[in-house]
């Protein structure tokens, strides 16, 4: 493995995150995650009916149901969640694995916060791109790009032409102007 600055912040902040949250060193089971993600999709067709405008276009989309971010001056994010397919035949009851996102961040912070968010991959190319890389990075890997005035506004088709859409929400509702800059995604064993 090759060790670079980015993975050590990275490996800092959550190490960083989960001592000072307390999380348990083991990871969800597959049951727990999928269950995670149903609610969190729910909750997302209830608080923002138009994403599912965006669902039924997508060619998958990556849920992440619970992502605790925190820090005191070195942050660090951490979830993990599915990536399910978009079937023409029969919607998204194919699974495509579990994935887990990590991100650092060094600076003036202080707190903590649960955000759920979702990708969804527009094309086939960028659901692919998405599925062969070790390690997907937003931002790096593919521009995600996030409606500016939230969803409830509508979603117009020069948003839905991006290949790559991401939907940030908390336990508040829709968080606008958030950004995934520097998240890494990386597929999971479960």
């Amino acid at each position: 493995m090759k060790l670079t600055r980015r993975s050590t912040l990275t490996a800092l902040g959550a190490t960083t995150l989960a001592a000072s949250l307390g999380l348990p060193a083991v990871a969800a089971e597959a049951e727990v995650i999928d269950t995670r993600v149903n609610l969190a999709l729910g909750r997302l067709w209830k608080e923002t009916p138009n994403a599912r405008d965006i669902a039924n276009k997508a060619k998958g989309m990556l849920v992440m149901p619970k992502v605790v971010k925190g820090g005191l001056i070195v942050g660090g994010a951490y979830g993990e969640g599915a990536l399910k397919i978009n079937d023409p035949a029969v919607g998204y009851e194919r699974h495509g694995g579990y994935y887990s996102v990590a991100a650092a961040s060094v600076g003036l912070q202080i707190g903590v916060q649960k955000t759920s968010h979702v990708l969804f991959f527009m094309t086939d190319k960028a659901l692919a791109d998405f599925q062969r890389a070790d390690g997907w990075e937003a931002g790096a890997d593919a521009e995600v790009t996030f409606p500016d005035k939230g969803l409830h506004a509508g979603v117009d088709t020069t948003t839905l032409e991006k290949p790559v859409i991401g939907i940030v929400f908390g336990e508040d509702g829709l968080l606008i102007g958030a950004s995934l800059e520097g998240a890494k995604y990386s597929k999971i064993n479960r």
